[in-house]
C-alpha cells in the first residue's frame, strides 16, 4: 500500500459515518469535496443555490439537498435549525472575489462582499455550532493570492488577512468544535473560468511554467485537504495555504 493511499485509508476511517455539510456543493471544489467525503464512507448534506445541477449532484451522491441564497436573511440560520440531526463538519466555500480600483469601487456590490466573504461565514459558525459534535470543524475558504499587494483588488487583501484571525478567535470560542481556514492559489475550477473568460488556458500555461510543483492546482488538491481537516482532531484555528507554491515566487 502506497503512502497515498494509508493515508486515505486513515482518513476514511475516520470519516466514516460522520455527516458532512457543504455550502456550495453543486460545483468546483465543493463538489470534489464532497464527492471524497462520500467516497470515504461519510453521509453528506449539501446545499447551494437551487438550480437543476444541485439536484443532479444530490442524486449522483445520494445525498439530501436544499437549495437557497445563502446571502438571504436568517436563511442559514433556517437551513441549521431544520436539520434533523446533528452533524460534524461543514465546508463553505462561498463566492468568487470582486475586484476593482478604489476609484470604480461599487459600494452596494462592495457590501454584498463583505456579507459574503465576512458575515455569512460568522453567521455559519454561529449557526453550526449548534448543531456540530464534539471535534467536527468548520472549514472556510479564503484566496492566498491577494496576500500581495496590488492596484484593483479591492477589499479582497482585507477578507485574507482578516479571516484568519477570526477563525483562531473562533476556534477559541466555539471549541471543542474545531474551525478552519483553506487559503487557495489559482484552483482550475468552473468559477476560475468565468473570472477569468478568454485568459484563462494563458494562466493554465503560465502556472504550469512557472510553479514549482509544475502542474495547476485541481479541484481534488483542495478535497484532500479539507478532508484531511476533518479527520485529524488536533488542528483548530489554523490557516493552510494551497497553491502550488506560487508565494514562494
Amino acid at each position: 500500500m502506497s503512502t497515498t493511499e494509508a493515508k486515505l485509508e486513515d482518513v476514511s476511517q475516520r470519516l466514516a459515518g460522520q455527516t458532512v455539510v457543504v455550502i456550495g456543493g453543486s460545483s468546483g471544489i465543493g463538489l470534489q469535496t464532497a464527492r471524497l467525503v462520500r467516497r470515504l464512507g461519510a453521509d453528506l448534506i449539501l446545499a447551494a443555490r437551487e438550480d437543476d445541477r444541485l439536484r443532479e449532484v444530490g442524486r449522483e451522491l445520494d445525498a439530501p439537498v436544499s437549495g437557497f441564497d445563502a446571502l438571504e436573511p436568517g436563511r442559514v440560520e433556517r437551513f441549521f435549525e431544520e436539520l434533523e440531526s446533528p452533524i460534524d463538519h461543514v465546508l463553505l466555500t462561498g463566492p468568487g472575489p470582486y475586484y476593482a480600483s478604489l476609484a470604480e469601487l461599487d459600494f452596494e456590490r462592495a457590501a454584498r462582499d463583505v456579507d459574503a466573504h465576512l458575515f455569512l461565514p460568522l453567521r455559519v459558525a454561529r449557526a453550526a455550532a449548534g448543531r456540530a459534535r464534539a471535534g467536527g470543524t468548520l472549514i472556510f475558504m479564503i484566496g492566498a493570492g491577494a496576500r500581495r499587494v496590488a492596484p484593483g483588488l479591492g477589499l479582497t487583501p482585507a477578507f485574507t488577512a482578516g479571516m484568519p484571525a477570526l477563525a483562531r478567535t473562533m476556534a477559541l470560542e466555539l471549541a471543542p468544535v474545531r474551525v478552519n481556514v483553506i487559503a487557495a492559489g489559482f484552483v482550475d475550477t468552473p468559477l476560475s473560468a468565468h473570472v477569468l473568460g478568454g485568459q484563462l488556458d494563458a494562466r493554465r500555461r503560465q502556472l504550469r511554467e512557472t510553479l514549482p510543483i509544475g502542474r495547476v492546482v485541481e479541484p481534488e488538491d483542495i478535497a484532500a485537504l479539507a478532508a484531511h481537516l476533518m479527520a485529524n482532531t488536533a488542528i483548530t484555528g489554523a490557516t493552510y495555504d494551497i497553491d502550488g507554491g506560487e508565494q514562494l515566487l
